[in-house]
């Protein structure tokens, strides 16, 4: 569904954060992208969703090239990026957040609306409640709605545990596992290797821009030396 091919990009004028990655996300299908901080693994999500527009390289949705193409027109073609650090519109009220995420969409939003307030029932109860009052968990639901409002068919997820206490990590966990027994494809970076090698089936490793490691997840967890190895990678990008 989704594929990169030699993709550079930064940001301004300065010197490119990606350097020729190539990478594929199959219909369906949830991948992790992995690496230490600084790594380039949000540029990636932003360099997918139009964010960023210095750009080497093709990325294309299906046949649908991305490339180039400006971010409300990359939410159109099915792409949904739900942010690190959640930037949900603070004034405004659940609802009226949630309807941001669908300005792209000609259709019936009550459908959406039913959709969002099924996954995270929370949200149903708070919908008149202004988003800058909710709790960080709630906020992080109330990201991962908006995104889904647009009924995407590759969702990109930054970072959605970060900060998380574990018992609403577990929730949002269980709404994302719903989300990908019924099909739809993710993209998702996470720091927390237990978490990610248990969620997704193949996992990319990024390390200072550059794709360095290509694995399924459950070939990956069983590596007697993974702790090691992702230490090791840390540590070499962080003194190269």
């Amino acid at each position: 569904m989704l594929r990169l091919a030699d993709v550079s990009a930064g940001y301004g004028g300065g010197a490119p954060v990606l350097r020729g990655v190539s990478l594929h996300v199959d219909e369906g299908e949830a991948v992790a992208l992995l690496g230490p901080n600084g790594a380039g693994k949000s540029t990636l999500l932003g360099a997918v969703a139009g964010v960023l527009r210095s750009l080497h390289g093709e990325i294309f949705l299906h046949d649908d090239r991305l490339t180039g193409k400006p971010s409300h027109e990359i939410v159109r073609s099915g792409v949904a990026l739900v942010p690190e650090g959640r930037l949900v519109f603070a004034p405004f009220s659940v609802e009226d957040n949630l309807r941001l995420g669908a300005v792209t969409l000609k259709a019936n939003l009550r459908e959406r609306y039913d959709f969002v307030y099924g996954l995270f029932p929370k949200l149903a109860e708070r919908r008149a409640q202004p988003a800058g009052t909710l709790s960080g968990g709630e906020q992080q639901m109330l990201a991962i709605g908006r995104a889904l409002m647009s009924r995407p068919r590759l969702l990109l997820l930054d970072e959605p545990f970060l900060g998380l206490a574990p018992l609403v990590v577990a929730e949002i966990r269980a709404s994302l596992e719903k989300l990908r027994k019924e099909g739809l494809t993710m993209l998702i970076v996470e720091q927390k290797l237990d978490i990610a090698l248990e969620f997704a089936r193949r996992a990319y490793v990024l390390i200072k821009g550059s794709i360095v490691l290509e694995q399924d997840t459950a070939r990956l967890a069983r590596r007697a030396d993974l702790a090691d190895l992702y230490f090791a990678l840390a540590t070499s990008a962080a003194s190269a």
